[in-house]
């Protein structure tokens, strides 16, 4: 008998005695609450082909609020006039300015918000550095600034994406695995912003500036590629996940 034989029966037989076992698991005083966890695995069980996760409706009005979709339009990642510093400690200033910002943005956020800014709001940081430090490197100010914007477009998807993945709950990851739509999407930023930390490197090879602000500029270039370094991870990771139904088909495949 092959292993494939053995082992599928097995599985399908947990996977549909797991809500009668939880459900019988309520005789001891709490059968509402065993009651409420077989009706949860069916609902996951029958859900099975939809692969986003569920969000609470505070979630989801925060994540509108945050990508500029309320009525208003206003958006955290919205870059207002930034002001120029002439000196590299004018520039540090402003960043630290910003990053006081951040700080107050983050009080007003869940838990799970605060996680996923706090990973990210490392590259926010260097889009405002650069911004800042534009009239520093000189003649090359005007293309700097242009992909600190295209990074910032860019941690406004990655934000989106990897909150998608943190409200993946450990019920719906064991079952169908990861987020791997929200994980494609941050593969694909990784890939944009690998080309944008390249052509940086190669304009501040060429900048006619200090070495001060070289210095300045490879700090913030370091920041982002430990951020895609990171962002990478997380996607792998999540593509990887692959929960037993996806198991179970790949046996198939065989």
């Amino acid at each position: 008998m092959s292993i494939r034989k053995i082992i599928i029966p097995a599985l399908v037989a947990v996977i549909f005695a797991f809500p009668v076992v939880a459900a019988n698991s309520g005789d001891n005083g709490d059968q509402g609450s065993g009651q409420g966890l077989q009706a949860q695995v069916q609902q996951e069980v029958q859900n099975q082909g939809d692969q986003q996760q569920l969000q609470t409706s505070e979630q989801s009005q925060f994540s509108e609020e945050v990508m500029g979709a309320g009525e208003n339009g206003n958006s955290l990642f919205e870059l207002k006039e930034i002001r120029k510093g002439q000196t590299i400690n004018e520039v540090k200033e402003i960043v630290q300015e910003k990053n006081q910002e951040m700080i107050q943005e983050m009080a007003q956020m869940g838990e799970l918000q605060q996680k996923v800014y706090q990973n990210q709001n490392q590259v926010r940081e260097a889009v405002h550095a650069l911004l800042a430090a534009e009239d520093l490197v000189e003649g090359i100010g005007p293309q700097v600034s242009q992909i600190a914007r295209e990074f910032n477009n860019s941690v406004q998807a990655t934000v989106k994406a990897e909150e998608k993945i943190q409200q993946r709950n450990a019920f719906t990851r064991f079952f169908l695995g990861g987020e791997n739509e929200a994980a494609e999407e941050v593969l694909q930023e990784v890939e944009r912003n690998k080309e944008r930390i390249q052509e940086l490197s190669q304009l501040k090879e060429s900048c006619e500036c200090d070495q001060e602000v070289k210095a300045m500029v490879e700090e913030q270039i370091q920041k982002m590629e430990q951020e895609q370094e990171r962002l990478q991870q997380l996607a792998d990771g999540e593509t990887k996940a692959k929960g037993i139904l996806g198991w179970i088909r790949n046996l198939f495949r065989r």
